[in-house]
């Protein structure tokens, strides 16, 4: 018998959606339920806001590296 997943559309730019499809990789399939198109995922929903977390991680990680970047060529 079918189990029922509830999920989360997300729409996001293509380059995020690869970010988070990447998390997604990473953490064994714990997170996507369906990737529908370039731009929308569906998440489970109990896994929303911790995805949501790593991605903020992600983004401060890819911010603190271009500013070490920046300094190191200027």
């Amino acid at each position: 018998m079918p189990t029922r997943i509830e999920g989360v559309l997300v729409e996001c730019d293509p380059s995020i959606k690869a970010i988070l499809v990447k998390i997604d990789n990473d953490g064994e399939h714990a997170y996507i339920i369906e990737d529908i198109d370039d731009e929308h995922l569906l998440v489970k929903k109990e896994k929303h806001e911790e995805l949501k977390q790593l991605l903020k991680e992600v983004r401060w990680l890819l911010v603190r590296c271009v500013m070490l970047f920046t300094d190191t060529i200027c």
